[in-house]
């Protein structure tokens, strides 16, 4: 397996080429922004039309990293139905999946934004969790040490070949780290964009999603 090993707040992680989080000392794998139902509820509000397989694609990568990375514990950071309720309403073989995903394990559902936490489906629901030097929180804040956030959908543009090209991406700095979104159907935020430029620190890294993730300085708007 891929990985780009890290160390944040002392701690020794891995980034995934899914964009998932490994801790390995803790057996612990944090996904986050999954939006989960997303081709459905835009279907059904008149939305665009997207094709139904969002929530298969998406969970069929969180299985292949659970498989890959023996996780006996998951984080969801927040956002992880892409509207209250559709955790309750899911297709019978896609809860079922989800149940299977959870056996044996224990799961932890952060509040997003977008859901206020899945209480049809199994596992604990908090609004923030703290585990060692860490703290697990859907939407980063500002002063905080030692923070691992989602929300943003971090993206950064570098140029290769003459060509600018577009990555989804981590971004970590000495006090906080942010995930990019682990969902199918997801766009992103510019890295050099407000409110992410102004969060990361002025030596944060940037770890592009790629089949060997690697790390660089994050991407910041040219001055003037």
């Amino acid at each position: 397996m891929n990985i780009h090993g890290f160390s944040f707040r002392g701690v020794s992680l891995h980034a995934l080429p899914s964009g998932a989080l490994h801790w390995p000392e803790e057996g612990l794998l944090v996904v986050s922004d999954l939006h989960l139902g997303k081709s459905a509820r835009l279907s059904a509000v008149g939305g665009a039309q997207l094709p139904p397989y969002d929530t298969q694609e998406t969970l069929s990568r969180l299985e292949q990293d659970l498989a890959d990375t023996r996780a006996r514990s998951v984080i969801c950071l927040g956002d992880s139905f892409d509207a209250p309720g559709i955790d309750a309403c899911l297709p019978e073989p896609e809860a079922l999946w989800i149940t299977r995903l959870q056996a044996g394990r224990d799961w932890t559902w952060i509040e997003g934004n977008h859901d206020p936490g899945p209480v049809a489906l199994g596992g604990t629901h908090r609004a923030e969790h703290h585990l060692g030097p860490l703290v697990f929180r859907h939407i980063a804040s500002p002063g905080a040490e030692g923070e691992v956030s989602g929300h943003y959908h971090p993206k950064a543009r570098i140029l290769a070949r003459g060509r600018a090209l577009t990555h989804p991406c981590f971004l970590c700095d000495a006090r906080r780290l942010i995930l990019p979104a682990y969902g199918a159907y997801t766009g992103g935020l510019y890295c050099d964009r407000a409110p992410l430029a102004t969060l990361m620190g002025p030596e944060a890294r940037a770890i592009l999603l790629a089949r060997c993730p690697v790390a660089i300085p994050m991407p910041r708007a040219a001055a003037g």
